[in-house]
């Protein structure tokens, strides 16, 4: 299978599951506004190296799935449940909060890359998220559990996660003030992110009936 293909994959699924403002992103952009670029982008390093620890053990995790297609069944369904649940919560239930958010006082390049890492160890969502990522793309035949393409999967979610990140660092200032970045639209792009994932699921479950 063309490993270029696969980054290319990885690189797309990871830039998808970053786009929403979340912790990590707001975080890189926050110390880019306060420290410069160069601390954000030493934090966002930090982020990654994590992400392809969380990445690869989502794959490995992926892998032992396809060999028991019955587990896969029962978590795809309780997956369509849960996307459903929280897609309707961001579209429909969800309102705007401001929350006041304190920022640790930290100066060293050193220190911005393992607080990266540990903001990113907090942040489980990616396992289970490139765990029910992989299944779907080796269901379509666009993904095996090689190694060579594991670790071009892995590359690809670790640079599309940078990308998004260095984005949010740099065009922060511009898209601060657009109407994007309130509240009640995270709420919607989070919603809509969600509500795709579930079309997608339900559509795989129906195949397989």
């Amino acid at each position: 299978m063309n490993i270029t293909f696969i980054f290319f994959l990885g690189l797309f699924i990871a830039l998808l599951g970053v786009i929403p403002p979340g912790l990590l992103n707001m975080t890189a952009a926050k110390i880019s506004l306060k420290d410069g670029h160069s601390r954000g982008i030493v934090f966002s390093i930090g982020v990654c190296v994590i992400v392809m620890v969380q990445t690869a053990i989502a794959s490995v995790f992926a892998r032992y799935l396809s060999n028991h297609p019955e587990v896969i069944d029962v978590l795809q369904r309780v997956a369509l449940v849960i996307f459903i649940l929280i897609t309707v919560y961001f579209l429909f239930i969800a309102k705007s909060k401001p929350k006041q958010q304190i920022e640790p006082q930290i100066r060293s390049k050193y220190s911005r890359f393992f607080q990266g890492m540990l903001l990113s160890s907090i942040n489980v969502f990616p396992i289970p998220y490139q765990a029910y990522m992989t299944i779907t793309l080796a269901s379509f035949g666009w993904l095996d559990f090689e190694q060579i393409s594991i670790i071009s999967y892995v590359a690809g979610a670790a640079s599309g996660t940078f990308v998004m990140l260095y984005m949010y660092i740099f065009f922060f200032d511009k898209i601060k003030s657009k109407t994007l970045t309130s509240q009640k639209n995270m709420n919607y792009i989070i919603g809509g992110i969600t509500g795709v994932i579930s079309i997608v699921t339900l559509i795989n479950i129906l195949k397989e009936m």
